[in-house]
């Protein structure tokens, strides 16, 4: 499917000179939306996935409704500070910055296979961090989707030696 058809692209949001790819407009659209989960759980069946974990907020988007066709469970990656109980942390550098990004410390058991999710592959560095907290955990990333990847930014780069799906490229 031409998924592209049904992304929105907003010139100048968040900033001047970006083109913002909002996923919304193709989430409104239920048969499409379905169709590109079902296209990323297609890529996922046959990695013997254990768990899929999603950065917030758009990785939810992404990986809950992959999980529950799997049927496997959903580990979210939080922002520190949002999380009840005990973390694992990764510090990774962002555009204007730093951040840190947290994950239950007891969510992912050692050997588990992994599904990576998220709505967009940039620069990489949100996945690279959410990647560092499935293998200080003892988790085994399996893959990595994404429904949009920018590929004039080289985030593949950042993620090499894993196995990368994206429905649409820009």
């Amino acid at each position: 499917m031409d998924y592209k058809k049904y992304i929105e692209v907003v010139e100048n949001f968040p900033q001047e000179g970006i083109r913002f790819k909002d996923i919304t407009t193709l989430m409104q659209e239920g048969d499409v939306y379905k169709e590109a989960m079902n296209d990323i759980v297609s890529y996922a069946k046959n990695k013997n996935i254990d768990v899929v974990v999603g950065p917030e907020a758009r990785g939810f988007i992404v990986g809950c409704p992959v999980a529950y066709a799997l049927n496997v469970g959903f580990v979210p990656v939080r922002k520190d500070g949002k999380l009840p109980r005990e973390v694992v942390k990764v510090d990774y550098g962002k555009e204007y910055g730093k951040d840190v990004l947290t994950m239950h410390q007891d969510a992912i058991k050692p050997g588990q296979r992994v599904l990576i999710t998220d709505d967009l592959l940039a620069t990489g560095g949100t996945i690279d961090a959410t990647i560092q907290l499935v293998e200080k955990s003892g988790g085994v990333v399996a893959g990595i989707a994404f429904m949009i990847e920018l590929t004039y930014l080289n985030g593949r780069d950042k993620l090499t030696g894993h196995d990368i799906f994206t429905l649409m490229q820009y």
